[in-house]
């Protein structure tokens, strides 16, 4: 898996959940298209009248997370782009998803603006395998992420983190070891560690 085909996998959704905030705080959640998904960016587009519009251009950020019909699930999150050149990409987007012209006819398709991503963090999370498959990805300038919990030198060995692992995926050793790509990232072993040898990844 590779954040390009991350960004495929919303793409090939194309409806997907993307979540912005007011000038209040208040989180908002919105289906949006993804448009055009190319060279680990992806664009979309959304009309200058509405809520988001006004959202992305107070704080130029979002977070886009779908899953398909195989259980698996992308997250970005990153900084949004507004593009100049506003007519050449909204008829790119039109030609690539031709439904858009029942939508905004005509000459009305310009009251849409075109926005990229090119820059943000992304999560691939597969619950259709056992154990399930998690992977994290950088697009741009932005840092991997570093999620999820790691056992530290104060671990004694008594191995009740492996014994209560809902997806087994601590391995035995000097200290235990979580397996990245198959931790939940549910804290089970966190909160049950009689040392507190558990801390989490990043902090």
């Amino acid at each position: 898996m590779t954040a390009k085909e991350c960004l495929q996998i919303l793409r090939d959704m194309k409806d997907v959940a993307f979540a912005t905030v007011d000038e209040k705080g208040m989180p908002h959640a919105r289906m949006i298209d993804v448009m055009l998904v190319e060279e680990e960016k992806l664009y979309f587009c959304t009309a200058r009248g509405k809520d988001f519009y006004r959202q992305l251009e107070n704080l130029p950020q979002t977070e886009i997370t779908g899953m398909n019909r195989e259980y698996q699930m992308v997250r970005l999150s990153g900084k949004v782009k507004r593009l100049a050149d506003q007519k050449k990409w909204i008829d790119r987007i039109f030609r690539e998803n031709p439904s858009m012209n029942d939508v905004y006819p005509g000459e009305s398709r310009y009251i849409l603006e075109p926005f990229c991503i090119e820059e943000g963090q992304v999560e691939f999370f597969d619950l259709g395998k056992s154990p399930i498959y998690r992977e994290s990805f950088a697009i741009g300038q932005a840092e991997k992420p570093e999620k999820g919990f790691e056992i530290t030198d104060a671990c004694i060995g008594c191995g009740k983190c492996k014994r209560i692992c809902p997806q087994q995926c601590i391995a035995e050793g000097t200290p235990f070891a979580v397996t990245q790509e198959h931790c939940l990232h549910c804290g089970l072993c966190f909160e049950n560690c009689p040392v507190k040898a558990i801390q989490r990844r990043g902090e």
